[in-house]
């Protein structure tokens, strides 16, 4: 596995291991681009902090400790620093103020809900219901076309419903939308090594049908997943049964506020 761009830090209050530890592992497994994008720390109004994502009072120590662990690691591996963040419409722009400061380089877009997470919020990780596919890809790529994201992460995070229909009608659109924009869709090795509803085979059908690009992606929140290497020869066997092309890294950038 040459680069892995989705990896967290213990700051989620769901991840288990040291920065050091996550890197230690990525240079013995042989990986040479190595990304930390915790969950990022969202600014919403009233003080609402998730339990799921570090607070913002972390984002200071979350980004000396990586830029120093970048620093000592130079001659060995290639470190990048960002964040695993869903689009929330409403409060987008006052997350990329947030953020502006900081020496961040790059978004991963990890819609885990529709809507927003503080106003009704519906987790599609979850049981959901028919409509949800719908409302998750519209909102997916509503975030993907303001170009703030490097890729879109777990983008089968809603395969746990019925998947007649109008599901494949959404994941179809889903995926044309983003091939259109050349953004890479990623396999999560986290949905596959816990046996979750995704990676969905009914996605990647899809997805191969229509010829979209696939990076992987360990999803790491503890240290052995960073280049499992049953997980990736797992992997492997989907991209050749349904003909998908893996591209091994992406081209990183900041949003522009």
């Amino acid at each position: 596995m040459y680069a892995n761009y989705h990896t967290h830090t213990y700051r989620c209050n769901h991840a288990r291991g040291s920065e050091r530890e996550y890197i230690e592992r990525a240079i013995a497994q042989g990986v040479c681009v190595l990304g930390f994008s915790d969950h990022v720390p969202y600014p919403f109004p009233g003080g609402h902090e998730s339990h799921f994502r570090m607070k913002c009072a972390e984002i200071g120590e979350y980004m000396s400790t990586l830029q120093a662990l970048k620093e000592e690691y130079a001659d060995r591996i290639e470190i990048h620093i960002g964040f695993e963040a869903e689009y929330y419409p409403l409060y987008h722009q006052r997350l990329l103020e947030f953020l502006e400061p900081y020496p961040y380089e790059y978004l991963i877009l990890g819609q885990h809900m529709v809507g927003n997470e503080i106003d009704a919020p519906v987790y599609c990780g979850g049981k959901v219901s028919a409509d949800i596919p719908w409302q998750y890809a519209r909102q997916v790529v509503e975030g993907l076309r303001k170009g703030d994201f490097v890729y879109l992460a777990h983008p089968d995070l809603p395969s746990n419903t019925e998947r007649g229909e109008e599901y494949r009608a959404a994941m179809e659109w889903l995926c044309r939308e983003v091939k259109a924009m050349d953004i890479p869709l990623e396999f999560n090795f986290l949905g596959l090594a816990e046996g979750r509803a995704y990676p969905c085979r009914d996605f990647w059908e899809i997805a191969g049908r229509v010829g979209n690009k696939v990076i992987f992606g360990c999803d790491a929140h503890d240290v052995d997943a960073v280049a499992n290497p049953d997980t990736i020869a797992i992997a492997e066997q989907w991209m050749a049964q349904y003909g998908l092309q893996v591209v091994d890294r992406v081209i990183l950038h900041r949003p522009t506020v």
